[in-house]
């Protein structure tokens, strides 16, 4: 197992860490349903920068690729 020789300064500590912060999201409005949204991403209704992008399908359930609907 690793030990280190020497004890690492705070500013070494530092710059270790300078990279691990975290960033808050950043949310848009929607010009069209006025809803927000990730920036960059598609809101819930299918609109992506005022235009329909997504159908939206009634009852339709939506599940990840594996998994069987219960219908």
């Amino acid at each position: 197992m690793a030990v280190q020789k020497n004890r690492k300064t705070p500013s070494k500590r530092g710059m270790r860490r300078a990279h691990d912060g975290l960033t808050k999201v950043t949310l848009s409005t929607d010009p069209v349903s006025g809803e927000l949204h990730r920036r960059h991403h598609v809101t819930a209704d299918g609109y992506y920068r005022g235009r329909k992008v997504i159908p939206r399908l009634k009852n339709r359930l939506f599940l990840p690729i594996g998994w069987s609907s219960p219908f």
